[in-house]
Formats: structure tokens, sequence, C-alpha cells
């Protein structure tokens, strides 16, 4: 699950805020962890409760700048945590393509502000069922934090690899979702052809049989039953045509 970056960033925060700490992680890369050089802490003692904002975005070494991407990356390519590797500019480069890479590869992901697409595509990937629809929370923790134009900038550009993975991903959560409709209509359009097509079957079946019997008025019948079959597929059709697509 992926989410807007300067949503997401914020919630991090407030979670820090609230005592969250990360301690028990590893991050483990190459068999190894970072060493404190390679990733010092952001604060002192034992958490970093009721930090403000600035100082959350003044950390050069806060794991919540671009974790989407981090989380998503092949770290093995830029050196694991060592900074000194390469540029700072080539190793954004480098980790981006990998995460957007590993993305694209994956049967499935979903976007937190699009609930009830990523469960029809969940749905659609799995060929499982939800017994119960998504619903789409939009008044967060995140939403409740009010911040100016200029701190958002700041947000975004501490965030600036996240930002264009985001892009990425909702063009190609779109493109799948659109895709996986267009398949849906395709395979409805069959359905209802092969029942159609069954119908006209024993339809057919139906008037041999008469005729092999010798029923009489066969032919009356015939007439009258190809006008209600016609009917009934053109009702369909047209029902069919009304449906609210979802």
């Amino acid at each position: 699950m992926l989410r807007d970056p300067v949503s997401r960033y914020l919630s991090e925060w407030k979670h820090v805020q609230r005592g969250a700490t990360w301690k028990t992680a590893l991050h483990m890369c190459d068999g190894r962890p970072p060493t404190q050089d390679e990733l010092p802490a952001c604060y002192s003692g034992e958490d970093w409760t009721d930090v403000p904002l600035t100082d959350f975005m003044n950390c050069p070494s806060n794991l919540a700048n671009n974790r989407q991407v981090r989380m998503l990356a092949d770290l093995s390519l830029v050196g694991c945590y060592n900074m000194s590797s390469m540029s700072e500019l080539e190793r954004g480069r480098v980790l981006l393509a990998s995460a957007k890479a590993n993305l694209r590869n994956m049967a499935f992901f979903g976007l937190t502000e699009f609930q009830r697409k990523t469960q029809y595509l969940f749905e659609r990937t799995f060929e499982l069922h939800f017994i119960r629809a998504f619903t789409q929370i939009n008044s967060t923790r995140a939403a409740s934090v009010g911040i100016s134009e200029k701190v958002r900038w700041r947000i975004e550009g501490l965030n600036a690899l996240d930002m264009e993975l985001y892009e990425y991903a909702k063009e190609l959560f779109l493109r799948r979702y659109q895709y996986n409709r267009q398949r849906q209509h395709q395979e409805e359009r069959l359905r209802r052809r092969q029942e159609r097509q069954k119908r006209q079957r024993l339809h057919r079946n139906y008037l041999a049989e008469l005729l092999r019997l010798g029923g009489g008025g066969a032919e009356e019948e015939e007439e009258e039953e190809e006008v209600k079959v016609i009917e009934e597929v053109v009702t369909t059709e047209d029902y069919s045509s009304q449906v609210v697509r979802w």
C-alpha cells in the first residue's frame, strides 16, 4: 500500500510524537546493520515524544524522508546506508529506478487514497472477495494537521523521491484498474453472448423435437418463439446498458 507522501510523512511524525520508535529494527542490508556513522540517531533518550514538526524535518538521517522509495528499492545497489559510495543525486536516481521496477513487477499494490479501486484490483487479481466494501476514511490524523504552504513545500522537498514514485504509482495503478474494468466488460459480454446462444440452441432443439413428433401448428409456434427470443435479447441488452457501472 502506498500513500500520498505529504500525508504519510505527517502521519509518521504524529506517530513518533506519541512515542513510537523503531529501536528493534536492524535495517539489515548486505548482511549487516548500518553503523552509527552511517545512520546516526535523530534524538537522545528513550524516544522522540512531543517532537516539533520543525525538529522532525531538520534531522538529515530521519528515515521518514523518502521512506516509500527506500522500502521498495534494492539498497544494495547504492551501498546500503553508506552515503559516501556515490553522490546524493546518483543515489536518488538509482533508488527511484529500483523502487519503480519493483513496484511494476508486483502482482498487486494499492493506494490509500483509492480504497474502493484497491479492493476491486485485489479481488480481480487474486479471485477473492471481501465480505464488505472498503471504506474511504479521509479524516485521518495527518488530515487534521494544519500546515502552511511553505511547510508543505519543505516536506515535498524532503520527500522528492517519494513524490515522483507516488505519481508513477498512481498512473500505473489507474492503468491496471482501467485494464481490469475493460477485461471485466469483455467477460460479461462474452457470458451474455454464450447464454444467448445457449437459449437459441435450446429453442432450435425444442422446435426440431416438435417437428419430429409432427406437432400441429409448429410453424406458427416457431414464429412466436422467434419473436419472444428477439424481444428477450433486446430487453436484456437494454437493461444491461442501463446498469450503473461502479
